[in-house]
C-alpha cells in the first residue's frame, strides 16, 4: 500500500529517534554494569530492549507503506557520566520523543492514516510509561539522596 511521504518522513524521524535512544540507553546499561549497579543496568537494558522493538515496528510500518526505512542516521546522543546526568540526558530523550509523537498522531489524523495513527499511539504509551519510569528513580533519588538510592541498585 502506498503510503503518504510526509508520513513516512515522518516514520523515518522518528525511527532516528529510537535507533539513538537505543545507544543512549545501551551506554548507561553497560556503564551502570560496570559501576557495580546491576539493578539500573537492568533498567537501562530493558529500555534499550523497548526501543529497539519500537525501531523494528517503525521499520514494518515503512516498509508496509512502501518506504525505504533510513537506518544509517542517528541523532545527538547524550551519555550522561553519573547516573543523575543519565536519567536528566534520558529525560530529554523522552520528551522530544513524546513531543515528536504527538505530531506524528496529528499528522497521520490530517492525512487520514488512521491505522498509522493508532499505531503511534500504541508507541507513545510505551514512551509515556518510560518517562514516568524516569520521572519515578528522580524522585526516589531526591527523596533518598543520591547516595542511599545507588545502595539499593548494587544487586538485583
Amino acid at each position: 500500500m502506498k503510503g503518504n511521504e510526509k508520513i513516512i518522513s515522518t516514520l523515518n524521524s522518528l525511527l532516528a529517534d529510537e535507533l539513538t535512544a537505543i545507544n543512549q540507553y545501551m551506554v548507561h546499561s553497560e556503564m551502570c554494569d560496570d559501576w557495580g549497579y546491576e539493578k539500573l543496568h537492568k533498567h537501562f537494558e530493558k529500555r534499550a530492549i523497548d526501543e529497539m522493538k519500537h525501531a523494528e515496528k517503525l521499520i514494518g510500518r515503512i516498509l508496509f507503506l512502501e518506504g525505504i526505512p533510513t537506518v544509517s542516521t542517528l541523532n545527538k546522543i547524550m551519555i550522561g557520566d553519573t547516573v543523575t546526568k543519565q536519567l536528566a540526558n534520558d529525560h530529554t530523550a523522552e520528551e522530544g520523543a513524546i513531543k515528536a509523537y504527538n505530531e506524528a498522531i496529528a499528522l497521520a489524523g490530517e492525512v487520514k492514516d488512521f491505522a498509522t495513527r493508532d499505531f503511534l499511539q500504541q508507541i507513545l504509551n510505551d514512551e509515556d510509561a518510560h518517562m514516568d519510569g524516569i520521572e519515578e528513580l528522580q524522585s526516589q533519588i531526591d527523596q533518598m539522596t543520591l547516595q542511599v538510592f545507588l545502595t539499593t541498585q548494587v544487586n538485583e
